[in-house]
């Protein structure tokens, strides 16, 4: 199999995504897993760090509606919430924003099970992967 370029792994398209209904809110919603990027500004914003710089504690405030908001977007794939309006989207039933986290740590690879999973299905790198003899 040959290797990937970087424009073959730029150029594809591999968000998951999914359209939930939502009952509660008359509709359905899509949410989208979160790149890279994305997730890691989500993980961090859940930490708070003491003055030397390392994790003091966890930030847990509207941590649903953080997660919720990064994920929720349009038909275009655009967020419906900034990171300015989450407070609004939190102030929502608490039992829905659960629901769509669930769905959007799925999507974004954020379960438990997930990391556990992609652990196990990674190929250990070759110990002796020099080519001179």
């Amino acid at each position: 199999m040959a290797l990937l370029s970087k424009e073959q792994i730029t150029s594809a398209d591999d968000r998951k995504w999914e359209d939930v209904p939502v009952p509660e809110w008359g509709g359905t919603v899509r949410l989208v897993g979160m790149s890279g990027t994305e997730r890691n500004a989500y993980q961090s914003s859940l930490v708070v760090l003491g003055p030397n710089g390392k994790p003091q504690r966890m930030n847990m405030a509207d941590q649903l509606a953080k997660l919720v908001g990064k994920c929720l977007v349009d038909e275009n794939f655009e967020r419906l919430f900034t990171d300015k309006e989450i407070k609004a989207l939190g102030a929502k039933n608490g039992a829905v924003l659960e629901r769509l986290a669930q769905i959007a740590q799925r999507l974004s690879g954020l379960r438990k099970e997930d990391v556990e999973a992609a652990e196990g299905k990674s190929e250990p790198t070759p110990s002796d992967a020099s080519t001179t003899g």
